[in-house]
């Protein structure tokens, strides 16, 4: 089963320039998570400092009782053993196999023969459907293939957290959409605390259990993936709607003069009323169930009375046996 990761009061700048401040969030274990924003609003430095890649000024980072922040090293390098990190770009070695790009881990931290290491590769790599390709070299295959070759590789040493950055850069809808698929019968098969920082639209409303934001240096919200797709708060709304009248410009935040000339211009109607919530994808059929859903639907049904009315609604259709049985 997963591992719960505890965030508190995490503050990361660069020099002056402040990246996000009091981040205070938790990842409910075995449960899926997507932490949406826009370009420029730190996601994936905010994914590199749970790791510990990267330290924060302020603040601490929970796993299993080691803080990532703080902590002395040698217990921060035993507890990154934890980890399973896909990147954005696969980061293969261009010049080795997809198997030897998949088994690198394996052959860097454990002593396992080769006998071993080829079984778990090759399990690994018939999870993510890409029998037949272990032989071929990163660039001889497309970008949807070397994203399933990078989840793969971070499959290989059995993860408890997996965090995927933009596991969708440069794919198309259709290998977005199979990707969707793989990360939620992923969790099925594995029951591990899985972190997905996107801007993608489509993830963040069909994948997730739990969904957060970061904006103008301030996680936004976090919770329960009906909190945030019911949300009316002005930012989170423009990016869900995917519009330019709002608090997000192209380079940073709107100043204030900005907006209230949009206010009074009412030339473009904006959309009223409760968004649609659209399904959960559930795992594929044969999948075994997802324990992190089963868990989260007692979760999330003990704290309904602290949510919106629009995310109560939204859950309590979910879980109706008219939508499907026991969604999460």
């Amino acid at each position: 089963m997963g591992i719960e990761v505890v965030v508190e009061g995490l503050t990361k700048s660069f020099g002056k320039q402040n990246i996000w401040q009091d981040v205070s969030l938790t990842l409910p274990a075995g449960e899926v998570s997507v932490m949406l924003g826009p370009s420029g609003t730190g996601k994936t430095v905010f994914l590199k400092s749970i790791i510990g890649l990267l330290k924060p000024e302020q603040g601490r980072v929970l796993i299993n009782g080691v803080d990532m922040v703080n902590s002395p090293e040698r217990d921060i390098m035993e507890t990154r053993k934890l980890f399973g990190l896909m990147f954005q770009d696969g980061a293969l070695f261009g010049s080795m196999s997809l198997f030897d790009n998949i088994a690198f881990p394996l052959r860097e931290h454990t002593r396992k023969k080769e006998s071993e290491i080829r079984r778990i590769v090759m399990e690994r790599i018939d999870i993510v459907g890409l029998l037949g390709a272990e032989g071929k070299l990163p660039g001889e295959i497309s970008g949807g293939m070397r994203k399933r070759a990078g989840l793969a590789r971070a499959l290989v040493l059995d993860p408890q957290i997996i965090l995927c950055d933009e596991p969708d850069s440069g794919l198309d809808p259709v290998r977005t959409a199979y990707l969707s698929q793989l990360l939620i019968d992923l969790n099925a098969q594995i029951d591990a605390t899985m972190l997905i920082v996107t801007h993608n639209l489509d993830i963040a409303a069909s994948v997730p259990d739990n969904m957060g934001m970061l904006f103008c240096r301030n996680l936004v919200t976090f919770g329960p993936r009906e909190v945030l797709l019911t949300s009316d708060t002005p930012v989170v709304s423009q990016f869900l709607a995917g519009r330019r009248e709002g608090p997000i410009g192209m380079s940073e935040e709107k100043d204030a003069a900005t907006l209230a000339a949009e206010q009074q211009a009412d030339t473009v109607p904006l959309p009223t009323g409760p968004r649609t919530v659209v399904p959960q994808l559930e795992p594929s059929p044969g999948m075994p169930v997802r324990q992190g859903a089963l868990r989260r639907r007692e979760r999330v049904m003990s704290m309904m009375g602290q949510l919106p009315e629009a995310a109560r609604t939204a859950i309590l259709d979910s879980y109706a046996p008219a939508a499907g049985g026991a969604r999460a």
